[in-house]
C-alpha cells in the first residue's frame, strides 16, 4: 500500500496513514485505506483516522469499518492489549490463577473478535475461557462470579442497528466496568497502540490448553439456578397450563437458551422460525429492538395468531432485554407492555413469591431498585409495604454495584430494573438478563391466568392499588453534538439568565425541584449537591403536581432521551383527566426546552 504524494496531508493525519500501514494486518481494512488514498479522499480519510472511538463504561460500541475511528481487528487488539495492561496492574492474582471468560454474540465479526481477544491474552501466558458458540450477554456476568475470573468482555452492539458492533468489559466483581476504570483502561489502550508481536497470531486458539470452553456446562448449571429461583408449586402451575408463548429471539442468540429455562420451568414456547436463529442482517427488522414495539413484533404477532398464541415474548439480539405483548381477548387487539408496566408486574410478582417463601422475613432487609429514569411504581410499593427502594444512574452496572454493597450487608434484593425492558431478578446474576426474566414473567403469567384474568387486568389492579404511575419515555435523534450541547446550556441558562426553567404554561405548573447530575446540582438537597454520581447530561425537574421529567443524552447512540411520569394516589381513579394533563405537561416541556422545530430534532 502507498499513499498518494499529491495528497495535501497534515502531518498528524499522515503519521496516522503510516501507523496504520504499518499496523494493519486485515486485508480488508487495509484495502479500503488503499480506496480512499486513491480517491484522494481526504476528508473521509481524516474523519475515520484522527478521532479515536473512546473506550467507556460502555466499552466501546461503533460502526463497524476501517480506522481508528471504527471497530475492527486493529482497533479490537489495542482494546484488548490495553485491557490486559489494566488487569496485570489491577487484578494480578486473579489474572494469573483464573483468567478471563469472553463470549460474543451474532453479529459479524463477533466471533473474530473474540477469538483476537482470547489470543492476546494466551499468548500472554493467561487463562481465557472462551465461550464456544454465541451466548446472551449476561452469561458474562454469571461465568465471572462462578470461575471467579479478573474479568470478562462480551462481543455485542445489542439492539443496535446491524452495521454497528460493541466490546462490552466486566470487571472481576461480575459487573460492567465503573468510573475510574474505564478511564484506566483508555490510558493503557493508548499506551499499547501498537499490536505485540504476537497479537495477530490466532494460531494459538488451536495449540494450547490455556484456553477453553465451558459454555455447555455454563449453561447447565445457569438453567438449574434460574429453575431453581421459582417455586414448585408455580412450576406446576405452569405445567397445568394451556398457555403457549410465542417466542422471537430477533435474530439473535436467546433461542437455545429460552428453550432451555422455560422447559426445566414447565412453560410452553413456539418460537418465530423467521427469527429463531442468529442472523447478522437482522433481515425482517430496521432496528433489532423489541422496545420499538410493533414494527419489531409484527411477525411475532402473526405467529402468535397463528399457533392460537395470547402471549408473545422477545428478546433483543444479545438476550439481555425482556419484552412482553398480549393478545386482549374481548378486543382482539394487541397490547405491548412499556417497560415501567413491565416492571410493575416484576415488582408486584416477586414481593408475592418472595412473602410465600420468606413469610417471617422482617421488610426491613428487603430492597427493590430501579433507574433514576424509571417509574417510582416500586418506591409507592416500598412505602405501603415496608420494604426499601433505592435509585441508581440508569445502566446495570450501578444496579449491580449497589446489589454488591447490599448483599455484604446480609441484605435481600429481589429486583432491579429500568424502563429500557431491563430486568435483575437472579442475584447471582449482576446485570440485565432477558432469559431469567423470562422464566419469571412467564409464570407470572400462568399464575394470573390460573385466576381467570388477563395481565392487563393484573396491572390495571396493581395501579388501582397503588396509584396510576402514567409512563411517558422517547427520544429524539441528532447527531450534531454542538447542538446537544447547546440545549442543555440553554437549559442551565433559560431565557439569558443563569438558571433553570422556573415553570411550563405560564407557571401554571411550577418547577420545585431541579437535579442536575451533570454538573452535581440538587435543588432539594440543603447542601444543593446531588446524592447519585455524576452523569453525562442529565437534568430531573420536577414539578408542583408531581410530575416528573428526566432529559438526558445516551451513552451509546445519537439520542435525546426524555423519561416522563405522574404519579396518582391510589384513590384518584379518573385515569383520563391524569392522561389529559399529564400529555400536556410533556408536550409543553419538551417544546419549550428542548426546541426540536428550532434545532431540527428528528
Amino acid at each position: 500500500m502507498t499513499e498518494d504524494s499529491n495528497m495535501e496531508l497534515s502531518p498528524l493525519l499522515q503519521e496516522k496513514i503510516n501507523e496504520w500501514i504499518r499496523w494493519d494486518k486485515n486485508e480488508t481494512t487495509t484495502a479500503a485505506l488503499q480506496k480512499l488514498i486513491d480517491a484522494k479522499d481526504i476528508k473521509q480519510i481524516e474523519k475515520i483516522m484522527v478521532s479515536r472511538i473512546k473506550f467507556g463504561t460502555a466499552g466501546l460500541r461503533g460502526k463497524m469499518g476501517l480506522g481508528y475511528g471504527n471497530i475492527n481487528d486493529l482497533v479490537i487488539i489495542q482494546t484488548a492489549q490495553g485491557w490486559l495492561k489494566f488487569l496485570e496492574v489491577e487484578r494480578e492474582q486473579l489474572l494469573k490463577n483464573n483468567g478471563i471468560v469472553v463470549g460474543y454474540d451474532g453479529r459479524h465479526n463477533s466471533r473474530r473478535w473474540a477469538e483476537l481477544t482470547a489470543s492476546v491474552f494466551a499468548h500472554s501466558g493467561y487463562i481465557v475461557k472462551l465461550l464456544g458458540k454465541v451466548c446472551p450477554t449476561p452469561f458474562i456476568s454469571y461465568a465471572i462470579g462462578k470461575f471467579k475470573c479478573a474479568g470478562g468482555a462480551m462481543i455485542t452492539a445489542s439492539h443496535n442497528p446491524k452495521d454497528d458492533n460493541g466490546y462490552k468489559v466486566y470487571d472481576s466483581n461480575a459487573c460492567q466496568i465503573i468510573n475510574p476504570v474505564d478511564k484506566k483502561i483508555q490510558l493503557l489502550i493508548l499506551e499499547n497502540l501498537e499490536p505485540w508481536h504476537t497479537s495477530w497470531d490466532q494460531s494459538i486458539l488451536q495449540s494450547t490448553s490455556l484456553i477453553s470452553n465451558p459454555l455447555a456446562q455454563l449453561t447447565e448449571d445457569y438453567i438449574k439456578l434460574v429453575s431453581g429461583t421459582i417455586l414448585e408449586p408455580f412450576k406446576e402451575v405452569n405445567r397445568q397450563s394451556e398457555l403457549i408463548f410465542t417466542y422471537t429471539a430477533m435474530h439473535g442468540v436467546g433461542y437455545p437458551y429460552i428453550k432451555g429455562v422455560l422447559d426445566a420451568v414447565g412453560v410452553k414456547m413456539l418460537p418465530v422460525e423467521e427469527q429463531k436463529d442468529p442472523d447478522p442482517e437482522f433481515p425482517t427488522v430496521k432496528i433489532p429492538n423489541p422496545e420499538e414495539g410493533e414494527s419489531c413484533l409484527n411477525l411475532a404477532f402473526k405467529a402468535a395468531d397463528k399457533n392460537g398464541s395470547l402471549l408473545v415474548i422477545a428478546n433483543d439480539p444479545d438476550a439481555d432485554r425482556f419484552a412482553f405483548a398480549e393478545k386482549n381477548k374481548v378486543t382482539g387487539n394487541w397490547r405491548v407492555f412499556t417497560g415501567n408496566e413491565l416492571g410493575a408486574l416484576f415488582g408486584w410478582w416477586m414481593l408475592y413469591c418472595h412473602q410465600i417463601r420468606n413469610p417471617t422475613e422482617a421488610m426491613e432487609n428487603i430492597y427493590m431498585m430501579s433507574s433514576t429514569v424509571s417509574s417510582m411504581i416500586l418506591k409507592t410499593m416500598a412505602k405501603k409495604h415496608g420494604f426499601n427502594f433505592l435509585e441508581t444512574l440508569t445502566g446495570f452496572k450501578w444496579m449491580g454495584n449497589k446489589v454488591i454493597e447490599l448483599h455484604e450487608q446480609h441484605k435481600r434484593v429481589l429486583l432491579g430494573y429500568e424502563a429500557e425492558i431491563g430486568y435483575m431478578c437472579v442475584p447471582q446474576i449482576l446485570d440485565k438478563d432477558g432469559v431469567s426474566a423470562a422464566a419469571h414473567y412467564t409464570t407470572l403469567c400462568s399464575f394470573v391466568y390460573s385466576q381467570g384474568k388477563q395481565v392487563h387486568q393484573k396491572l390495571e389492579e396493581i395501579y388501582n392499588t397503588y396509584g396510576y404511575h402514567i409512563c411517558r419515555n422517547a427520544y429524539f435523534s441528532c447527531s450534531d453534538h454542538k447542538i446537544i450541547k447547546g440545549i442543555f446550556e440553554r437549559i442551565r441558562n433559560f431565557n439569558g439568565n443563569s438558571s433553570y426553567p422556573s415553570g411550563i404554561l405560564n407557571d401554571k405548573y411550577k418547577v420545585i425541584c431541579v437535579r442536575d447530575l451533570t454538573t452535581g446540582y440538587d435543588s432539594s438537597e440543603p447542601d444543593k449537591k446531588a446524592k447519585l454520581p455524576l452523569s453525562p447530561e442529565m437534568v430531573t425537574f420536577t414539578f408542583d403536581n408531581g410530575f416528573i421529567i428526566t432529559l438526558r443524552t445516551s451513552g451509546t447512540e445519537n439520542k435525546i432521551k426524555y423519561y416522563s411520569e405522574i404519579c396518582a394516589d391510589s384513590d384518584i381513579k379518573d385515569e383520563k383527566t391524569i392522561r389529559n394533563t399529564f400529555n400536556l405537561m410533556v408536550d409543553e416541556v419538551l417544546a419549550i426546552f428542548l426546541q426540536p422545530i428550532e434545532n431540527g430534532l428528528l
